[in-house]
């Protein structure tokens, strides 16, 4: 007989006891018409991606079943009547996996990842210190305000003109003013 994998997700506000006997309910189905469910798995409460049908979390249970197609079938359609199913899908597999499943492995290897203590500890920026000896938003630093002996655009040079760039001492190149001076004296 072939092999299939099925998950289906229940809704949000029915209990896990309900779940567990809404999971029976299908492998009843499966077993009266000569198939066989090899594993099952009840993944928990789990987020969805998106909302379903107005629910925003979901009861994950997976199937490892060897059954017939017309098994299937069966299970599909009792899956498509009953309003506390949100979605399913059934794949058919070449062999069945043997052990615990992608989903439960993972709930249990989360001490085993890297942790990332290459960036140090929340609040280290370079030894730069603490926040509040930085100086604020309203703080600024002395260097930041302008001095008392240099002149402000008020008080100093106003500022060079658009029209005609400033010449600068010691540039051997003549400003447009010079050039036009001597074409006129020509």
């Amino acid at each position: 007989m072939p092999y299939y994998e099925s998950v289906f997700i229940a809704r949000q506000d029915i209990s896990a006891p309900q779940v567990e006997a809404l999971t029976g309910n299908f492998v009843k189905a499966i077993e009266d018409t000569g198939g066989k469910v090899a594993k099952q798995e009840y993944w928990g409460l789990k987020n969805l991606a998106y909302r379903i049908k107005k629910n925003r979390k979901g009861h994950y249970v997976l199937f490892n079943i060897d059954a017939p197609s017309d098994s299937i079938e069966e299970m599909e359609r009792q899956m498509r009547l009953h309003e506390d199913i949100l979605r399913y899908l059934t794949i058919r597999v070449d062999e069945l996996e043997e052990g615990p499943s992608a989903m439960m492995q993972r709930g249990s290897g989360r001490d085993d990842r890297h942790r990332r203590d290459d960036r140090g500890r929340r609040g280290e920026f370079d030894g730069r210190g603490p926040r509040h000896s930085r100086g604020g938003a309203g703080e600024r630093d002395a260097s930041a305000r302008p001095s008392d002996d240099k002149p402000t655009e008020k008080e100093g040079k106003p500022p060079p003109s658009d029209d005609k760039p400033a010449e600068k001492e010691g540039d051997p190149r003549p400003s447009d003013d010079t050039q036009t001076k001597k074409e006129g004296e020509q």
